[in-house]
């Protein structure tokens, strides 16, 4: 018996659902960045002429220095893939700047990427299994944890670092439950916070992590701007290297958000082989490999000459002065406010002014009171449960580093100023900040 097939343009055609007309999507949806978000609202007020106070995105605020737009510029050339890996010259730089803060470092463990963001999820993916942050954390580790199909266990937290006790009972409660952790997240120092878990919280840290054969990440691209540069700092990679990745970048201690260049440096022995296997898979499949150009002005950001070392210790400075006056413009209103102690963030708790803001705006969340200083003041702040903070918090992420200037010539006036907020642009900035908050707390 013959077959017969039957022309496509005959085939009967399903009767149209108006609510299948279009290509369906997975159930899984992640909203884009809270911090790229704001940026990108506040940015659309700006076009139409209203006024902004920027103190949302997470950005360094300042321009790149002359001696890397030069060596950028050198190597226009390098347009080959280069190993996944990263350049070898860059990868040894990495490994000298750890050496300098007491890692000593192969450079066959480093791994570059186009910003630790990419590392970071690449490294999620390659250990697997579910990853413990800590309440507050930077908004993109969950988000990355639920691209990879994984679960973020948040854990509360000070200081990037999650409550030891509390970490053990989380990751126990998750294994009973079939959700293998793998993984905790750490930031030192921290952001949304600003501050530096101190040594103790970090030991105590890596006690659980061995008792329970966690693989610790710390995300460490803060270190270089924590504001006393004589603050102790502790790294878990000191205390248990055989199971402790670090990433870094430059995008805050040199402002080279732009540029996207990232490093990981993974233990040493077989684990820290076999993961820098599995992470060198997955970035061939996602980045191929960082940018060549961008790879040759970062080797010589990561071996520190001279000039950039001065260009890191005046961010640092600039950073802590504008932070600690912002700090105060939020205390003066009546939030508690933690002193910042890295980086330029601020985590402001309006809790105190609870009632307050309930009865003359009507404001019972986060979301509430971030949406109000945006919508009717211009004021771009992030609600504190974009890091994981419970509902319920009346708490807010504040970045600093956007009121150093809207030009570059600004910029490098705050840099190189000895007291930057008498600068009138800065100045500016925070009578708005005050004005602001007198209004808004009455």
């Amino acid at each position: 018996m013959a077959l017969t097939i039957t022309p496509p343009s005959v085939l009967p055609l399903p009767h149209p659902d108006p609510d299948t007309r279009h290509p369906r999507l997975s159930l899984a949806r992640i909203p884009v960045s809270a911090t790229l978000a704001a940026n990108e609202t506040l940015d659309a007020r700006r076009r139409r002429g209203e006024p902004v106070l920027p103190l949302a995105f997470g950005e360094a605020g300042l321009p790149a220095h002359r001696i890397l737009r030069a060596a950028l510029a050198r190597a226009a050339g390098c347009n080959s893939y280069g190993p996944v890996a990263g350049h070898a010259a860059l990868r040894q730089a990495a490994a000298g700047y750890w050496a300098r803060r007491g890692l000593p470092t192969d450079a066959e463990a480093v791994v570059c990427g186009p910003g630790s963001k990419a590392l970071l999820f690449g490294l999620m993916a390659a250990i697997g299994g579910d990853v413990a942050v800590t309440r507050p954390s930077w908004v993109s580790y969950a988000a990355q944890a639920a691209l990879s199909g994984r679960k973020a266990h948040f854990v509360p937290g000070a200081g990037g670092v999650p409550d030891a006790d509390q970490l053990a009972r989380a990751v126990t409660a998750a294994r009973a439950a079939g959700n293998p952790v793998r993984s905790v997240i750490v930031t030192l120092p921290d952001n949304p916070t600003g501050l530096l878990a101190p040594a103790a919280a970090v030991r105590d840290l890596c006690s659980v992590a061995e008792a329970y054969d966690l693989v610790i990440i710390s995300d460490e691209i803060y270190r270089d701007l924590v504001h006393d540069p004589d603050a102790p700092f502790t790294s878990p990679a000191v205390i248990s290297p055989e199971r402790t990745v670090v990433t870094a970048g430059l995008s805050k201690n040199l402002a080279l958000g732009g540029w996207r260049l990232g490093v990981a440096r993974l233990p040493a022995g077989g684990f820290g082989r076999d993961l820098r296997d599995r992470l060198l898979g997955i970035g061939s499949e996602i980045w191929s490999a960082p940018a060549g150009p961008v790879q040759q002005a970062a080797a010589l950001a990561f071996r520190e000459p001279p000039e950039l070392a001065e260009r890191v210790a005046l961010s640092r400075r600039l950073h802590g002065s504008v932070a600690r006056a912002v700090g105060r413009r939020f205390a003066a209103a009546g939030a508690a406010v933690p002193a910042p102690q890295a980086a330029f963030y601020l985590y402001p708790d309006f809790s105190p002014l609870a009632d307050v803001l309930l009865g003359r705006h009507g404001i019972t969340s986060d979301e509430g009171l971030a949406a109000m200083l945006l919508h009717e003041y211009g004021v771009g702040v992030l609600p504190g449960s974009a890091f994981g903070e419970e509902s319920g918090r009346l708490r807010l992420r504040v970045a600093t580093a956007m009121l150093y200037g809207d030009t570059d010539a600004e910029r490098d006036a705050a840099l190189n100023s000895a007291d930057p907020c008498s600068l009138p642009w800065i100045a500016a900035s925070l009578a708005r900040l005050e004005e602001v908050l007198a209004d808004l707390t009455g």
